[in-house]
């Protein structure tokens, strides 16, 4: 019995390839609305960053139009995403956040 399933693992170990997952880039988006204030609370927050690299962050936004805020697997970048829709649509601001494969 052990040298069956010694077979089978083996047969199982060959046909199973694993992969790295893809990663995404989570960017904020500047607009002319969209408190500063409110950009670093959302970086402090969803993306944990401390106050001074939260701020160094939004003013790239400010100055380059977006920043990378962070890379995450698929799901979490979508969530994170959402995240930053959900809290931008509570406070009446149009913050938009999006996620590219890297």
């Amino acid at each position: 019995m052990a040298k069956i399933n010694e077979e089978f693992e083996s047969d199982c170990a060959e046909q199973l390839e694993l992969h790295e997952p893809r990663l995404y880039k989570v960017r904020l988006l500047n607009d002319d609305f969209t408190s500063m204030d409110f950009v670093i609370m959302i970086l402090m927050e969803l993306f944990h960053f401390n106050s001074e690299k939260a701020a160094a962050i939004m003013f790239k936004i400010h100055e380059e139009g977006s920043a990378v805020c962070g890379i995450f697997t698929y799901e979490i970048a979508e969530t994170k995403v959402s995240q930053v829709h959900a809290l931008a649509k509570e406070h009446n601001f149009p913050l938009r956040a999006i996620m590219e494969e890297e």
